[in-house]
This record gives C-alpha cells, structure tokens and sequence, in this order.
C-alpha cells in the first residue's frame, strides 16, 4: 500500500527505510535513499555526467539479461528492468539522477539512485505504481549481485572508456589539420627562436609537422590508457571476492556488458586487486594531462 498525501501544491508518496520515512515527490522516479542521500551530501550544486548515467544503467542493464540467465530474477522482472535501463541510456530519465558528484561511501549515492529510478520505471511496466517495490526491488532486483564496490568503479571505467574515444576523434581531427598545415606552409620560411629571441631560420610546415607528431603521440597513449579501462571488477561485489554473487553470475556478467557496450571489456584476472587498487586511473589522468 502507497500512502499518497498533498501538502501545498504538492503531491507525495511516503517511503520508508531503516532510518525513518520521508516524502517523495510523487513524480519522481527516484526514492528515499536517493533523497538521503542529496541531504548528506549537497556539496557542488552539480549532477552526474551523462556518460556515467549512461554507464551505470548498462551495467544494470547487464546484470538483469545475466541474472535471468541464471536463474535468479524472473523474466518478467528481468524484461522490465532491461526496458527501464533502455530508457535510462536513451537519455528520457536523466533528471531523475539529481545526486550529487562528489559523495561518500565510494559511489553509494549514485549506485541507489540508479536502482531506485530504475525499479520504479520497471514497476510501471509491470503496471504498479512508483513506489510498489514488492513488484520490483531497488536492491533485492535491480542491485541483485551486485556491490557499489564493483558498480562504481566499473561504470567509471566504461564512462572513461567513451570519453577517451571521443577525445581521440577530436585529437585525429585537429592532427590531420596540422598536417594539412604541414603541406601548406613548407615554402614559408621564418626565424625560429630560442630563449625569447630570434635564433636560426626554420620552415613553417616543420613547425607544423612537430606540432602533429606531439599530437599522434598524445593519441597512442590513449590507446594505452584504454587498455587499463578495459579490465572491469564487475561481479566481484564488495572486496572483490565475489561473494553474494552467483558464481555463474560471476562468469557472464562482464561478457553481457561487453556486448551491450562493444568496448573490448575484460573482467579483471585478480577481482580483490581490481576492487582495492586504482592505479589504472592514475594512469589514465597522466595520459590525457
């Protein structure tokens, strides 16, 4: 039973958890977790990157198609919340994702919010009403096998994965411009200089051609920093060992969400050592700087 109430010009939904009950627009497709969670940390006044949103519901999206697989969420269920995460990566919920980017508990916040918009368009689906969560279950369904530990740094590898192949098509544009620029301006020539001052002469298409070659470099490292995003610790669920997670889960969940993407997406040979250390990103930040 959904307890709907007015009080101004608004209309609620009350939901509860183990800390209490609180209102709910009864619009929103997110919960009493994700409000929670935008009291505790209100810090930027920003939202989630597109990308990341995108991310995340893939990953749902992967983990209902391999929990059916398995035998443990129902098709019903299963196809619901597959239908929810579409719409997610179609871009029609993403102003239900309202917390905030930077927040504790190692990406908790984002990881509820998804589960709960996600469950409550699932709900619909399956003709309840938002809030219904015995038809679908934020936690119990949609974060079934699942951990933020794995979620989280999962979705920020696949989301780094995009956006540095998006970065690399512009790095191609803006190289082949200066090779254009390289042919162009070779008769042209002009004083090179060193130490603030005119040294010797140099061609201005030479010029051009160290500014493409730096440019090429710049996108081979990336193609480097991919490989390190590529090899995800999704289903190793809170430490890495993968426990509360089917073992058959286990298997098949990464290789889902590899065809849903088609990035190239590895599980992680060592799950504990891809949870708990993150050097992959450092490497990342080094390569785009």
């Amino acid at each position: 039973m959904i307890t709907k109430y007015r009080e101004g010009n608004g209309e609620f939904r009350l939901e509860q958890d183990s800390l209490g009950s609180k209102k709910i627009p009864i619009n929103a497709y997110y919960g009493v977790q994700t409000l929670r969670a935008v009291e505790n940390f209100s810090i930027t006044g920003l939202t989630m990157h597109p990308e990341v949103i995108n991310s995340i519901a893939e990953i749902k999206k992967a983990a209902a198609i391999t929990n059916f697989e398995v035998g443990r969420l129902d098709e019903k269920r299963s196809n619901a919340i597959v239908e929810a995460c579409d719409e997610v990566i179609a871009g029609k919920l993403h102003d239900q994702f309202i917390v905030d980017p930077i927040q504790g508990g190692a990406g908790t916040s984002l990881n509820m919010n998804a589960n709960e918009v996600i469950a409550n368009r699932a709900i619909e689906y399956l003709g309840g009403i938002k809030g219904d969560y015995y038809l679908v279950h934020p936690n119990d369904h949609v974060n079934y096998g699942q951990s933020t530990n794995d979620v989280f740094p999962s979705c920020g590898r696949i989301t780094a994965l995009k956006l540095i192949t998006k970065a690399q098509e512009q790095l191609k544009r803006l190289y082949d411009a200066f090779v254009e620029k390289q042919e162009e301006f070779d008769g042209v020539i002009k004083m090179g200089r060193t130490q603030l001052q005119d040294a010797v002469p140099i061609r201005l298409g030479q010029e051009f051609r160290a500014y493409a070659a730096a440019i090429k470099r710049d996108i081979l490292r990336f193609e480097t920093a991919k490989e390190e995003m590529r090899h995800l610790n999704l289903g190793g669920t809170a430490i890495g060992t993968g426990l509360n997670a089917d073992t058959k889960y286990l298997k098949l969940v990464v290789r889902n969400i590899d065809k849903i993407t088609s990035l190239g997406l590895t599980q992680a040979h060592d799950l504990i050592d891809a949870t708990q250390n993150l050097d992959g990103y450092v490497a990342v930040s080094g390569g785009t700087k």
